[in-house]
Formats: structure tokens, sequence, C-alpha cells
């Protein structure tokens, strides 16, 4: 489907930067939108609601002195454990944020809050049980994470994935998945989604707060350093394996001593992570992103207007048996 209004003509390439905990910040938000993709970060990034108001505050400011930028969004967990969401939620509404990507539930409640102002709330969905509630509660979007995503990832195949939700859903589905090139965004595209969902190859940018050490992990890593286990945070997730040997004691169980916390040393990445080679600037990551998405889909339209006669597989057993 077409992307909403809000969106319409504003992004380079259809991709947002997703939000990455303790990854995203104003830096990579804002050079991001600069380079013409959507840059989002959680808003627990801030330990406090106000330090929350602040970075809007700086992320706005720093967008107004670069006309014609992308949108920004924030991720907002809506679970009850979270004791910020109604604090945060009155700053977003406040500075009337464009996108709100919500987890760990669909409350409609939020998705009218949102729809006040004429924001747009897309929904992270690993399930179809999921997507069903987001849709119940009004989203205008779905993120679907499928398999081989970073962070809290489904198991599904990106292919099942977006064409079940398609079949029940209209509106906007951004997929999620193991992307980090150009081509990897028109192939969603041609899938049936509308925006790719792209972060692990972000952790490696200058821009990002990623420390030192989990850059230097991420480019000496593979798609086969990825673990997808619970023992994090009691909910399936992908890791750099590396990271989690770091701190695994007996039977596999995390031994983090007093000044390690698991959400702090044990660091998520999916599986594009062999993609990163090179710590560099956001706006260098996104302009490859640019020019690899627009070979591929001028590749894509010669491919479709091409009148040469396709060779079939009944035609080239004919010829070859003669």
């Amino acid at each position: 489907m077409p992307l909403p209004q809000q969106l319409a003509g504003r992004l380079a390439i259809p991709a947002i930067v997703a939000p990455m905990f303790l990854v995203s910040g104003p830096d990579l938000v804002v050079e991001c939108c600069r380079a013409g993709l959507l840059g989002t970060f959680p808003a627990l990034n801030q330990r406090t609601t106000y330090g929350f108001a602040a970075w809007l505050d700086a992320i706005e400011a720093r967008l107004t002195q670069t006309p014609g930028t992308a949108p920004y969004g924030v991720n907002l967990i809506v679970h009850r454990s979270n004791p910020r969401v109604e604090a945060d939620l009155a700053r977003i509404v406040q500075h009337r944020v464009p996108l709100v990507i919500t987890s760990l539930g669909a409350v409609p409640d939020v998705v009218a809050a949102v729809h006040s102002y004429g924001g747009l709330v897309f929904h992270d969905v690993t399930n179809l049980r999921h997507a069903e509630k987001a849709i119940a509660a009004g989203v205008d979007g779905i993120v679907a994470v499928a398999a081989g995503a970073g962070g809290h990832a489904g198991t599904l195949s990106p292919f099942a994935l977006v064409a079940e939700l398609r079949a029940m859903f209209d509106g906007t589905i951004v997929l999620s998945g193991a992307m980090s090139e150009g081509r990897h965004i028109a192939a969603a595209e041609v899938m049936g989604a509308d925006l790719a969902y792209l972060g692990t190859h972000f952790i490696t940018a200058a821009e990002s707060m990623a420390s030192p050490e989990q850059k230097a992990m991420m480019l000496a890593s593979h798609a086969a350093d990825i673990v997808y286990t619970d023992t994090v945070s009691g909910i399936p997730a992908n890791f750099l394996g590396p990271s989690l040997a770091a701190h695994q004691g007996h039977a596999g169980a995390l031994d983090l001593d007093a000044e390690a916390k698991a959400w702090r040393d044990v660091w998520s990445a999916g599986h594009g992570v062999g993609g990163a080679r090179a710590v560099r600037a956001a706006a260098e990551i996104a302009a490859e992103l640019i020019a690899g998405y627009r070979v591929a889909r001028t590749a894509c339209a010669i491919a479709t207007t091409s009148t040469a006669k396709p060779i079939h597989i009944a035609d080239r057993i004919t010829h070859d048996a003669t």
C-alpha cells in the first residue's frame, strides 16, 4: 500500500533505523534523518522522563537546522512493568512526535493519544496473534519482526510473516530481519512490505552509543555467531555469542558479577551482523544503502519491462535435449 501521508515524499528510501536499547541516541537519530532515513530511539534509553524530554528538544532543534530531513520516531514500551508510560506519552504528545513504535502491548488509549495530533503508531510483533491485537487497537502499521532480527526476534520466515500479515491488514507493514544492504530493502518491498527496519547495521555507526568493545565484537562477528536464547531476559532473543560466552557460568546460565548487568554487558545483534565492515559515519552507511536500493529498484524495473521472451524450464529441457 502507499506510505502514510505523514511519510510520503519525506524519505530517501523506505527505511526505518530501528530503536536499539543503549545504542540509539540523538546523534544517531539526527544523522539518519538528515540522510533521509527515519531515525528512532527508545524512550528508555534516557533514565528519566525529564532526560527523555531533553532529548526530544535536542533532536527537534537540530533537525530544524536542516530543512527537508526525514521524520523521527520514538519507541515506547507500553507494558505495565514500565512505570513511565504515562509520563513519557505526555511528552510525546507535547512534542507531537511523528512516529511512535509501541512494544509489549497494543493499547488503544496510546494509539488515540498519538492520533490526536496526527502522529502515527506502528507496533512490533513476532506472530499473528500479537498482530491481531495491534490491528484491533487501531495502529497504523505493524513491524513484522521476523527470524534473524536483533533483539526479541520471532522465528517465522519473513516470506510467511509478511504474506499472512498482508492478508489480514491493509495498513503499513514494516519488515525486520537481517537486512543490511540496499537491495534487501528493495526485496522487502517486492515481498509486500512497505518499509524496511534496520538496526544491527547501525550499531557500528560512529554516532551510536555502543561501546568501542561492542563495536569491535560486531566487526569480528558473522551470522553464525548469533545465539537465540531466553537466558538473558526470559524472552527468546538474538545476542552476540561472544558476549554471552564472556558471562556464561555452569550449565549455560549467565554468571554476572556485581559490576556486570545483563542488559548492559550482553549485547544484542541480528543475523545481518556480517554486513558491518568498519566503524563509519551514519551518513556514509545511509548513502551506501540508498545507492544500493536505487540500483536494485532499477534492475527490477528493467526486468519487469523487458520485452525479451522468458525461457521456461520446459523450453530449456527441450533445448538441452536436442
